[in-house]
Parts: C-alpha cells; structure tokens; sequence
C-alpha cells in the first residue's frame, strides 16, 4: 500500500469523529425479519443477522438513534415512499427497475440466485428443465420477478409465498419440486440445517443482471441525497476500518462484498 492510499484509509477510519459528529436524529429502518442469515427475529423477539449488525455498525458512524420497523418484503417500497420508515435494510437488491421508484446506497454484497430441489432431481434452473413444475418463491424479490419473465410463460408453475419460511414448509412438504431463492440464504438457512436434509442446490447459479443488479444495497427516497451521501459515507468508513469484514467473517467464510458474480455499486 502506498503512501497516498494509507491516507485515505487513515482519513476514512477517522470519518465518524468529523462528518458524523452532528448527527443524532433517529432513522427509521424498514425490515422484513424472515431471511436468515441477513436478518431473522430470535425467540426472544430480538433481530439477528449480518443485515443487523451492519446497521448497527452504520448507525455508530453516524451517530444516530436507530430503530427497526418491521414489514413485509413485497410492501418494502410504497412503505418507504410513503415515509413509514427511512431506509430499507432488508437484503434488497438495487435493480434498474426499483431505481425508477427509489434510490440506493452503494453496495453493500451481493449473492446470486439458486434453484433447491430434492437431491438426485437432476433439475436445472432453466424453463425446459422446470417445465410442469410447480417453482417455490418469496413473492417481491428479484427472483420473483426473473421466474416469472423466464419461467413462468414456458409452463412452469410459479407459486409466491408471503416469506421465505413458508416456501421451504411447502418444499418439504411435497407441495413444491424445487424453490428458487438468494443462494446464500438457501445454503445457510435451509440445506445446513435438519429440515434441509435430502435436498441439495440443482444446477448452476443464476447470476442474470436481473437478479443481481447492482448489488443489495439500502433503499432510501428519490431525492433524498444527504441520506444517501451519509449511508455511502458510513460504507466507506467500516470497510476502510475494518469493521465490515469482522462482520462478514461472522457469518460468511467467502467474500461477500466481492464476489465476482456482481456489478459496480448503484449510481
């Protein structure tokens, strides 16, 4: 690292003690607590997940009081416009299409898409392979939105589900023959656990633009630059000190932030 980089870092690290010093308003952060491990609601009714703990670490650079509101996954846009809530922080991917309704941050990580079915299926993600199977999604995601552009008008039945809970009940269940969902959500939150014994990723990543975007990144209202200025600034600050990846170590043993499968950041 040269000289000029480590001043950078240097100024960075020290970012909070300046440009967050004045600010103490509380931020109002919408969430929809079902999908481990970026966010899930414990038995004693307190959240968890990296999400979590990267909003935590957001809110010290700022210096803000912050709380969680929770929401549904679907209803996660009009309720931010129409100001139940700040900032969306719920494993949102930056699109093309929800930036004609909101903004972003920068990113955040990114994780592409992956079909689950019973180990041995032989299915693949692909319309002729799905073709007069019933496809298992959280309605409102990127996923969602792919299955039914790609799948769905090819004779695959796209069936959507309220949270990500309730498509893994039916999969194991017998009413679904495969689900498609974020992949590292799939890995950590069903296939490593006992309900996820016997079924197995089918096929290869889907990493159309589609799905990944630019990225998950946090939502926030069009126009609202200074919010969007702060986020990019606390980003910047916990990668350069560290305390992002001390995070990420937690739950991941991969980049998460830079996995190749993704794009730059929102603009």
């Amino acid at each position: 690292m040269n000289r000029t980089a480590k001043l950078v870092v240097s100024a960075l690290a020290f970012a909070p003690l300046v440009s967050f010093a004045q600010d103490t308003a509380t931020i109002r952060w919408g969430i929809d607590p079902t999908y481990p491990p970026f966010e899930a609601k414990q038995p004693d009714g307190s959240l968890a997940g990296f999400d979590i703990d990267l909003r935590d670490a957001i809110c010290e650079q700022l210096r803000a009081k912050c709380v969680w509101v929770e929401q549904g996954f679907d209803g996660m846009i009009p309720a931010l416009r129409a100001r139940k809530f700040d900032v969306i922080m719920s494993a949102m991917t930056a699109t093309d299409e929800r930036l004609k309704q909101i903004d972003f941050s920068n990113k955040l990580y990114a994780s592409p898409g992956a079909l689950v079915a019973p180990a041995g299926s032989k299915l693949l993600p692909t319309a002729a392979s799905l073709a007069g199977k019933r496809v298992g999604i959280d309605q409102g995601t990127t996923q969602e939105a792919y299955a039914k552009a790609e799948w769905a008008t090819k004779g695959v039945t796209i069936v959507s589900y309220q949270n990500q809970d309730q498509v893994y009940q039916d999969l194991v269940n017998g009413r679904l023959d495969a689900t498609f969902q974020d992949k590292t959500q799939a890995g950590y939150s069903f296939l490593k656990t006992p309900r996820g014994k016997g079924y197995a990723f089918a096929g290869p990543d889907v990493t159309d633009v589609r799905i990944t975007g630019y990225g998950v990144a946090m939502g926030v209202r069009k126009g609202d630059a200074d919010m969007k200025k702060r986020l990019n600034d606390a980003i910047a600050a916990i990668r350069a000190n560290g305390t992002y990846q001390k995070i990420a170590a937690k739950y991941f043993d991969f980049d998460i932030y830079g996995a190749k499968q993704q794009l730059s950041a929102a603009p």
